[in-house]
């Protein structure tokens, strides 16, 4: 007989991460057939060409007989240090080598800046849309995320009133991921302003993830949330990931600042979590003074003519031409939140049009629903690929969509027998 399966951490039965899950566990399975899959469901620059700065490496390769032991629990000192210079180049005056910790990608230091903040029962507010890894933080320590809608209506906007009203005297934090995944949206000053007043009226801590903060287009402008936030704790993650098309470096950074009276115990419980992981990544720590110090290069990448910047306008033409489709221009990020005319495809829902695209064309995206919103008609693509890969992409989709469009038209009904 079967032993009986023992019961998995019960947290995890509400935590989902469907951008790796069952439809991109079904592409492998394709490419396992022998089908060549293209995968647009991850922002993953290596796997699309684009290369990290040749100075980066050089910079890991020299002081690799620096990197066999374990570092500080912080990091090094010149990456931190690195991180010091940026923030206060961006008008962050109050930080020092001290406020930084390094971690092995954002990812890591989203879970222990959580872990060292929640209790049981604990709510955080979180942006509808979301990156999923916020919302399955928030749960896995025994919280609640609540989310504060950013509604395509609104260009992908924050409403600071709806933030106010969902406060709860259980509310610990709000998260900001500016610029923003999926949507590209780029939040604008005095709306990060009201939410900063009210973080602060609340004593709330401020997450604000900025791993896109320079991939921006036209206009744009970014205004770093620690700029804004004087009153409260703000906590800002970024990391080498994106912006240097570093993602196996695994390095990301997170700067405390603003308000740290009242946060000595939450600022030693994370570095008590940052001891028991041991360390980052040391060799690449020694990539980050460079990075940051060098010319930045994802300018010319997101500028007119750069292949980010191409790749982003093939999206909103390839939108712009198909029958079913519309997009708002991203301002940043490398990602486009699409939407599906619903007028056009009654009863369209995301994930079936998703499977079906991978079956048929071999396309791989992420159902607009994986990022906890309560509508069913959006998809995110990375903005990666060539513009004409695109192109292919675009046609593609169009099939698809017709196909279904097709099917769900009402059949002609024949003459009834005399």
């Amino acid at each position: 007989m079967d032993k009986e399966q023992r019961p998995i951490n019960r947290s995890l039965r509400d935590v989902r991460y469907e951008i790796r899950g069952v439809l991109a566990h079904r592409a492998q399975e394709l490419q396992r057939q022998g089908y060549e899959i293209t995968e647009l469901n991850i922002g993953n620059p290596g796997l699309f060409g684009y290369r990290t700065p040749e100075t980066m490496r050089l910079a890991m390769i020299e002081n690799l007989g620096q990197s066999e032991p374990y570092c500080h629990q912080k990091g090094i000192f010149p990456a931190r240090e690195a991180v010091v210079m940026q923030q206060q180049n961006r008008g962050v005056l109050d930080v020092t080598a001290d406020d930084v910790f390094i971690g092995n990608g954002v990812s890591e230091l989203i879970e222990l800046c959580l872990r060292a903040l929640l209790n049981n029962g604990d709510e955080v507010l979180v942006p509808s849309p979301d990156y999923p890894l916020w919302s399955a933080s928030v749960t896995l320590n025994q919280a609640r995320p609540v989310y504060y809608d950013c509604r395509p209506e609104n260009g992908f906007q924050p409403d600071p009133e709806q933030v106010e009203a969902l406060l709860t005297p259980r509310t610990r934090a709000i998260v900001l991921i500016n610029p923003n995944n999926p949507t590209g949206a780029v939040y604008d000053r005095d709306r990060l302003a009201a939410i900063a007043r009210i973080a602060e009226r609340r004593g709330l801590v401020v997450f604000s993830d900025e791993i896109y903060d320079q991939m921006l287009y036209g206009e744009a402008p970014f205004t770093p949330m620690a700029t804004l936030v004087r009153d409260t704790l703000c906590v800002t993650l970024s990391g080498l990931s994106k912006i240097y098309r570093a993602c196996g470096y695994r390095i990301g950074w997170a700067v405390f600042s603003g308000k740290r009276t009242d946060a000595h115990d939450y600022l030693q419980a994370v570095e008590l979590l940052a001891s028991l992981r041991l360390c980052a990544n040391v060799p690449g720590q020694w990539a980050v003074q460079t990075a940051l110090g060098g010319v930045q290069s994802i300018q010319q990448l997101t500028a007119p003519g750069g292949r980010l910047y191409e790749s982003r306008q093939a999206i909103i033409d390839g939108a712009g031409q198909s029958e079913f489709l519309e997009v708002r221009a991203p301002a940043g990020a490398m990602y486009a939140f699409l939407r599906v005319d619903t007028q056009r495809l009654p009863g369209f829902d995301d994930q079936a049009f998703a499977l079906e695209l991978l079956e048929k064309q071999h396309v791989l995206i992420a159902p607009g629903s994986s990022f906890n919103v309560p509508y069913r008609d959006h998809f995110r693509v990375t903005t990666l690929p060539t513009p004409d890969e695109f192109a292919r992409v675009f046609e593609r989709i169009e099939k698809v969509l017709s196909a279904m469009a097709a099917r769900a038209r009402p059949r002609s009904v024949g003459a009834s027998p005399g």
